[in-house]
């Protein structure tokens, strides 16, 4: 007969529910998108409007908006896919986590983009979230020095490489600041929240 130690049960019950809560906060996410687009719809555009609009101060609302709102199902299903797929990525490490980078990603990638956005244009999409979320990716196993983060923020890479430097030039009707502030965001939300930053020691 064998038995299981109380520190093996419950090591593999908290992993499953730092999982569990990430993916559930990923979910509500994409749902209030989702769920955005189809009242956007609904309402024949009209909520696109409190998207960033570029220094205006009443424009910033967008920082925080912008990502929920979308020009169209299509636009949506574009950025839910990598979304997901990257979101799922950093949902492993529990929601504090997700909700840590999201929040700094869109906090930080929304300002830069209301900074330097060309005058009365209004930016709208999450494809900042999905370009801070692969940064981050990227950013994380170095600043962790962590093998197994490295080797995923090489497949990253390897998947999105192309589009991610793709979204940086300049397109008509595609926010490369919002890309590039975004990215920025990521590798920021990488360091701050590296696990091994240095503690400073006490001193007697």
């Amino acid at each position: 007969m064998s038995f299981q130690t109380p520190a093996k049960r419950t090591g593999r019950t908290v992993d499953t529910a730092r999982i569990g809560s990430g993916l559930k906060l990923l979910a509500l996410l994409v749902g209030l998108m989702w769920l955005s687009e189809i009242v956007d719809t609904a309402m024949n555009g009209a909520l696109d409007q409190y998207g960033i609009l570029s220094r205006d101060p009443e424009g910033l609302i967008g920082v925080v908006t912008a990502p929920f709102l979308h020009l169209g199902f299509g636009h949506l299903i574009s950025n839910t896919l990598p979304l997901v797929t990257l979101g799922a990525l950093i949902a492993v490490g529990g929601a504090a986590r997700l909700f840590a980078v999201t929040a700094m990603v869109t906090v930080i990638g929304g300002f830069g983009t209301w900074l330097i956005s060309p005058p009365n244009t209004i930016t709208i999409g999450a494809s900042g979230l999905v370009f801070g979320f692969a940064s981050y990716l990227i950013a994380r196993g170095i600043f962790n020095r962590r093998l197994s983060q490295v080797l995923v923020g090489v497949l990253v890479v390897l998947v999105w490489g192309s589009a991610l430097l793709g979204g940086l030039l300049p397109q008509d009707g595609i926010s490369w600041q919002g890309h590039l502030f975004g990215a920025i965001a990521g590798v920021v939300a990488a360091w701050v929240l590296a696990d091994d930053r240095p503690k400073r020691k006490p001193v007697v």
